[in-house]
């Protein structure tokens, strides 16, 4: 297979510069077939085919056939969908999409899909996602937590510390606590606040919701702090909790 080019331009998203998409082109060469390119390739046979249009397996000696680009990652241990979608700035739902995945259950050495660039849809989703991700740190940073458009709710908050004997430190979005014990990181009920946001907790400051926790259920929060003596000292008490996205 002779390789041609390897960029092509898609329309101009938003107001921004037109992005660009990138693609292979290659020229078919004696002894070819599309299982044999998509294994060189580490795509699909039914990703050719629906890339070039093509209505049965049979492809000829010169055919030219159009390979797109697709980043994929191989799980490795303590690896979960949201720890991998902040690496390669996407949304679990959008590797879900791209993986056919029906929950969020993955495991060590599955390879997934983390970038496809084969359309204006994908690229507007990742531009979406580039904006959403500015706009949240933006307003962390211009202290604005009391915005209109937050959500906020009255939860009751404990505290909890990784520095113990037989803590693993790692929470339920990979975060590794015994390695960054200064970070803010809560624990949360998903259905009430959604993991991976970034919040406002009164008394506590700018954080991830990062953890879940077997007690932490309906309208309740954990706090993460360095020490044991920081947890005894917050003790229980009723804060405010403001979700800024």
């Amino acid at each position: 297979m002779k390789k041609i080019f390897s960029i092509l331009t898609c329309a101009s998203i938003l107001t921004t510069a037109a992005p660009f998409v990138g693609a292979e082109e290659i020229k078919v060469e004696k002894g070819d077939t599309l299982w044999s390119i998509s294994q060189e390739k580490n795509v699909s046979i039914n990703d050719i085919k629906k890339w070039n249009d093509l209505d049965s397996d049979i492809i000829k000696v010169n055919d030219t056939l159009t390979i797109q680009e697709e980043k994929k990652h191989k799980v490795k241990a303590g690896d979960n969908l949201w720890k991998i979608s902040q690496k390669y700035n996407t949304t679990v739902d959008q590797l879900k999409e791209w993986n056919k995945l029906k929950s969020d259950t993955i495991h060590k050495d599955d390879v997934l899909i983390v970038s496809k660039n084969n359309g204006s849809t994908s690229s507007k989703t990742n531009i979406t996602t580039v904006n959403k991700a500015v706009k949240a740190e933006n307003t962390i940073n211009a202290n604005t937590n009391t915005t209109a458009k937050s959500k906020e709710i009255t939860v009751e908050a404990t505290a909890y510390t990784a520095d113990c004997k037989g803590c693993s430190g790692v929470t339920a979005t990979g975060i590794n606590l015994k390695d960054n014990p200064n970070k803010k990181v809560i624990s949360v009920d998903p259905s009430v606040i959604p993991l991976g946001s970034t919040v406002y907790v009164e008394g506590y400051g700018t954080a991830i919701a990062g953890d879940t926790g077997g007690a932490i259920k309906g309208k309740k929060i954990d706090v993460h702090v360095a020490t044991k003596s920081e947890a005894l000292n917050w003790g229980r008490k009723q804060v405010s909790v403001k979700i800024l996205d």
